[in-house]
């Protein structure tokens, strides 16, 4: 190589190094000018203290604040001790959902000592897989709806409202519970062409703001109520009447959520706040209640039942009460109960962490006095709330359920990673947002398959307590098979701590008999 061309490369790279020089300095200036701009704004404003006596640097705070969330999650964190699911309870979920091996080495690392901690009582003679069957089928509203509802399915998707999820969500939901044969809850916001992509079950769930079948004045339009009936998708209705993370609170779908395709299935204005009342305005009593319940029962045709968080029970006994005297033909024909820890897409903290009565109170409450006024066969009894591992399903089955719903479990299950940006639209794995660009990570026909898988593990491993507790399929768990940890890390049987109510013989069969 010539000098001129050593001298040509040499200028060259002269060149270049002066042009970065400049660049770099130029970046330099605007930095300065940026964190100047930052002390000025830091100084003047009046809203934060931090700010304002430790200007630029206090910024920090906010940004470890955030990160923090993260970091103690996935650094810090032990396997069992985060809110709402820990590690443990998570990485179940993903494992059955990927349809991965799911069993464990060494050791539990479950304490067995704390409070309130399950205990299943294993049976010397276990149920052999040759005597082992598949779930009993349950009718709901046989004898008072025109199309009552046989299923065997025991653990189903409760309701989660599509706006609340995303289109790829909702889509990948209908498709693996109709593969997985559960049925699939709309939630309050009204029932979309996604909802029935799958071919699934549906139960159409009537919020208090009544999306999807209101008239112009948000009150319930039996004629809308008559064309949701009308698809053979359709299998129940259920009224909410609260939910378990805001009981008192009507559902919140942020405007930012509420978008063209939302807007016409709710039908409401696009980009508004969605804010459902906080009760149902057609009624205020038990007897307005019964009164709904047969009415919606009367224009569907379907099995009719509602939905709530127990909080005072003086109402249930009075509902039984009134049952009695008017005719099991106004009694509901299930009854979903909510957990206090349900969850939710929004909530005010103050309901989500202090109202209501949790599950392990509710369920047993309710199941008892059902069969106390002699009403147990005639309303079945659905129950929701962080029931999302096989030892929680089968400890609500064993306690009296007919049915768990699940949603937080099959949110899991579509890749959720508990970031808790439900209401922000800013979800990183596109299940509870409606920005295009964070959807396209979730593939409907990918996260349908792991819905079913997540569905048939749960199925099979509540079977193998059964099982193990020496019964041949889950519903005949009962509450001696059963102890609970108590406040001394003593185990105690739960039919000594919640005694089972022995059912008794209807007491009224119709109008005004006893």
């Amino acid at each position: 190589m010539d000098l001129e061309a050593v001298d040509a490369i040499r200028s060259f790279a002269v060149q270049v190094l002066q042009m970065f020089a400049l660049l770099f300095a130029f970046a330099l200036v605007l930095l300065v000018l940026y964190v100047v701009y930052l002390y000025l704004s830091d100084i003047s404003q009046t809203k934060q203290a931090i700010r304002r006596n430790f200007p630029v640097l206090g910024r920090f705070r906010y940004t470890f604040e955030h990160l923090g969330e993260f970091f103690r999650q996935y650094f810090f964190a032990l396997d069992r001790e985060e809110l709402p699911f820990n590690r443990a309870q998570r990485s179940w979920v993903y494992r059955a959902a990927k349809n991965v091996d799911s069993t464990l080495a060494f050791g539990s690392t479950r304490p067995l000592n704390q409070p309130g901690d399950v205990l299943f009582l294993n049976h010397p003679f276990p149920t052999l897989e040759k005597d082992a069957v598949p779930p009993r089928e349950i009718t709901v509203g046989e004898g008072f709806a025109k199309e009552p509802y046989t299923t065997r399915s025991i653990f189903n998707i409760s309701g989660m409202s599509f706006g609340a999820l995303s289109v790829p969500a909702v889509t990948a939901l209908s498709k693996g519970a109709a593969k997985a044969g559960i049925w699939m809850n709309t939630g309050e916001g009204g029932l979309s062409s996604h909802h029935l992509a799958g071919g699934c079950d549906i139960v159409f769930q009537i919020g208090t703001a009544k999306y999807g079948v209101r008239d112009a004045e948000g009150r319930l339009s039996d004629a809308k109520l008559r064309e949701v009936a009308e698809r053979p998708q359709v299998k129940m209705i259920e009224l909410k009447l609260s939910q378990g993370a805001k009981p008192g609170k009507g559902g919140i779908l942020p405007g930012i959520k509420v978008t063209e395709e939302i807007a016409q299935v709710r039908g409401i204005p696009v980009g508004m706040d969605s804010i459902s009342p906080n009760g149902h305005p057609e009624f205020h009593t038990v007897d307005g209640l019964l009164d709904m319940l047969h009415h919606i029962r009367q224009v569907s045709g379907k099995p009719t039942g509602f939905k709530c968080v127990i909080g005072v029970s003086d109402w249930l006994h009075e509902m039984c009460e009134k049952i009695q005297l008017r005719g099991q033909e106004y009694a509901p024909d299930f009854i979903t109960i909510d957990s206090a820890d349900g969850g939710s897409g929004a909530a005010p903290q103050s309901l989500m962490d202090y109202m209501g009565l949790p599950i392990n109170r509710s369920l047993p409450m309710v199941v008892d006095l059902l069969a106390d006024y002699g009403l147990r066969e005639r309303i079945k009894v659905i129950c929701a709330g962080k029931l999302l591992t096989p030892s929680m399903v089968a400890w609500a089955l064993a306690m009296g359920a007919d049915f768990v719903n699940c949603g937080r479990g099959f949110m899991f299950a579509l890749g959720c990673i508990q970031a808790m940006q439900c209401n922000k639209n800013t979800c990183p794995t596109g299940v509870t947002t409606h920005n295009p660009d964070l959807q396209q990570g979730l593939d409907p026909m990918d996260k349908a398959e792991r819905v079913y898988n997540y569905a048939r593990n749960m199925s099979y491993e509540v079977g193998t307590i059964a099982h193990s507790c020496g019964v041949p399929e889950p519903r005949q768990l009962r509450r001696h098979h059963v102890e609970v940890i108590n406040e001394r890390g003593l185990a105690v049987p739960l039919s000594e701590m919640v005694p089972e109510v022995k059912p008794k013989s209807v007491i009224a069969t119709d109008r005004g008999t006893k």
